[in-house]
């Protein structure tokens, strides 16, 4: 059952709680962990560029007065970072981890991250998997919250070629990787719950988010007058960045949502306040999912909440 009005400007206060956002230094990532520091939690920004999260902490800071915010250096590509990511974070708990960052790659050549895994793939959704397991042990009472996308629905996942091997077209690289990540946070919670663990796994999904219509937050992103005039036909179906996190900032915060729950905007899945969407269709497919966790256990070497 979804809780009473959810006043996405009228958060509920989170001080004494500490948050991870994976990708917190830029796009909707950014915009979650702006949020949740207006709660008086605080947040971790999990980024692999010093500057770019030296820019994101002072952009919070300069909106939000007294924001509580740190930098974990985090490269996702990086078997060594994530393995260390706990004992550098150097803290009893850790009250959500939001699996938030990803990349989209347009050039037509396959990319490979140093463990020969195609990068996308690797990056959204194997180090999402990884950095979950390897963080474990202070997700005692947590969420683990994973940021998918509307795409993930319209992926072929062959289970049998996480690599991609075969065929490789980007955008739907892009597409398997983001099916697998929600995947992974359904199955996770089916596990959970079968071994009687206090931590969630929500899933959400940001729905159409565009630059042209995201509030600028220099020098993190910068919207021109032009941009913004280019970008308000669009208003009417899509929406920024900003609105864009409040399904995962729901999915972190509100004492109602349940783990295994599928949270994303109201209107067509595409604009508006955070909802529960029923979870059906490839994301309620378990037999697949399972079989990805166990492929994700194998390349990665990590099986999370084990």
């Amino acid at each position: 059952m979804e809780s009473g009005p959810w006043d996405v400007r009228r958060l509920p206060l989170a001080e004494g709680k500490t948050f991870l956002v994976t990708g917190g230094n830029a796009g909707i990532g950014y915009f979650v962990a702006e949020q949740l520091a207006g709660t008086g939690a605080t947040v971790v920004l999990g980024s692999r560029d010093q500057t770019k999260a030296d820019a994101a902490t002072a952009s919070i800071r300069s909106h939000v007065p007294h924001a509580r915010v740190r930098h974990l250096p985090l490269d996702l590509t990086d078997t060594e970072s994530l393995k260390t990511a706990g004992a550098r974070l150097a803290i009893d708990r850790l009250d959500a981890l939001v699996c938030n960052a990803g990349v989209l790659f347009e050039e037509p050549s396959r990319r490979e991250n140093p463990d020969g895994q195609e990068l996308m793939f690797a990056t959204n959704h194997l180090a999402h998997f990884a950095l979950t397991g390897w963080l474990a042990p202070l997700l005692a009472e947590g969420r683990v919250v994973t940021t998918g996308s509307l795409v993930a629905k319209s992926a072929r996942l062959d289970v049998d070629d996480l690599r991609y091997t075969r065929g490789y077209e980007p955008k739907e690289a892009y597409s398997r990787s983001k099916l697998a990540q929600m995947l992974f946070g359904f199955e996770l919670d089916r596990r959970l719950r079968a071994s009687g663990s206090r931590t969630s796994s929500i899933v959400n999904h940001p729905g159409g988010a565009l630059d042209s219509l995201t509030p600028s937050r220099p020098p993190v992103h910068v919207r021109s007058t032009g941009t913004r005039l280019r970008g308000l036909p669009s208003g009417a179906l899509l929406q920024g960045k900003h609105a864009g996190a409040w399904p995962a900032v729901r999915a972190v915060l509100d004492p109602s949502a349940q783990g295994g729950q599928l949270w994303r905007p109201r209107v067509f899945g595409l604009r508006g306040v955070p909802t529960l969407e029923p979870v059906k269709g490839k994301l309620a497919d378990t037999e697949l999912a399972a079989r990805v966790w166990a492929a994700s256990v194998e390349l990665t070497g990590v099986d999370p909440f084990a």
